[in-house]
């Protein structure tokens, strides 16, 4: 048995998995609101502490225990794992990684220890994402430009927007496609009009770096709105009162696709713009002609506008070089659980390889 998991600024997704060299479904998954925890530890232990067993018959008006109370029978065996393998929104150095979202320290080498677990590997987010992405099923993802790519494997690149934003690059090596992480989320933003311009200088007032993910994530899009907000004065009162009471983000989400107010139709083609320009700019850093893929779990909450024309504008407004990225496929991963499928592949790896 295999551990796999994806840990995210917002919610860390751990999964049990009988891994063998296919793909297969996990045995039993969960998920933690990462917030609540001081460690990834600390949310390893309750994922992995057995429940008690339950007796299959219960005595006639005997109701059955309830949760967290002490059972009568005995606790169900432990599971024995071979590897595990972590997807983790920060970069990972000799496989440890200070998370960016959270203030989390998360040690390989500590939780093959505590959990004696003979494996325990380490990846960026993104880049389990990456592994994750070479078992999707065809349904799985959603086509924004076809794309003619060349009979001779080149390079996939990927960008995801969600709590923060991450990139990443997948090189052929001429066997199969290498995954490499990257930060490239927190380089600076570089506007293209003069929209954009004012809102440079509208975050430059209150965040000393603005780096894409400051846009391109669930708190740029709100940024995003409160820029509009600020300088349109166009604000209905009724969402913003929605948006204190619950999610920023996903309510100006909702308002923007339904039609329901202006600011957020235009919050959302500002972010779908911006989005399909850095995902321009990271295809031509990567040369991606095989493709780009657009994960993390903004995009397919926002599929309806990505696939309006407004992120493949962004992402062709490249002067000379519109041509070579009209030939790039783009496609939006629609699996949640890609990372965590990553995370699974590579533990499953591991656990066939032999240790030295």
């Amino acid at each position: 048995m295999i551990l796999a998991g994806d840990i995210g600024g917002t919610k860390t997704n751990l999964a049990l998995y009988d891994w063998t060299a296919e793909r297969v479904e996990p045995q039993r998954l969960e998920s933690f609101h990462s917030a609540d925890y001081t460690s990834l530890e600390d949310i390893v232990v309750e994922f992995l502490t057995p429940p008690p067993a339950q007796s299959h018959l219960a005595a006639p008006g005997v109701e059955p225990e309830k949760s967290g109370e002490k059972a009568d029978t005995p606790a169900s065996s432990p599971v024995k794992l071979t590897a595990a393998c972590f997807g983790i929104a920060g970069p990972v150095i000799d496989n440890r990684c200070q998370t960016t979202n959270l203030p989390w320290i998360v040690d390989g080498a500590v939780i093959a220890k505590q959990f004696e677990i003979p494996r325990v590997q380490l990846l960026n987010d993104l880049e389990a994402t990456a592994y994750g992405l070479l078992w999707l099923r065809p349904d799985e993802l959603e086509i924004l430009n076809a794309g003619n790519p060349p009979k001779k494997r080149q390079a996939l690149a990927l960008v995801a927007a969600g709590t923060g934003l991450g990139e990443g690059i997948l090189f052929w090596d001429g066997k199969s496609y290498r995954p490499m992480p990257s930060e490239g989320g927190h380089a600076d933003f570089a506007p293209n009009d003069d929209q954009e311009i004012e809102l440079l200088r509208y975050l430059r007032s209150q965040y000393l770096h603005v780096s894409y993910e400051r846009i391109l994530s669930g708190p740029g899009l709100h940024a995003i709105y409160e820029f509009l907000r600020d300088t349109k004065k166009n604000e209905p009162t009724w969402l913003a009162e929605k948006i204190k009471a619950g999610n920023p983000a996903a309510e100006i989400a909702q308002a923007g696709l339904q039609g329901q107010a202006e600011i957020a139709k235009q919050a959302l083609e500002l972010f779908a713009s911006i989005y399909g320009a850095e995902a321009g700019n990271l295809a031509l850093k990567a040369l991606s002609l095989d493709g780009v893929y657009v994960g993390g779990g903004i995009a397919p909450k926002l599929i309806t506008k990505l696939k309006d024309g407004t992120f493949m504008k962004g992402f062709l407004n490249k002067g000379r070089y519109k041509k070579l990225l009209s030939n790039m496929p783009v496609k939006v991963i629609m699996n949640q659980q890609t990372a965590l499928l990553g995370a699974a592949s590579v533990a499953g790896a591991l656990s066939l390889t032999p240790k030295s």
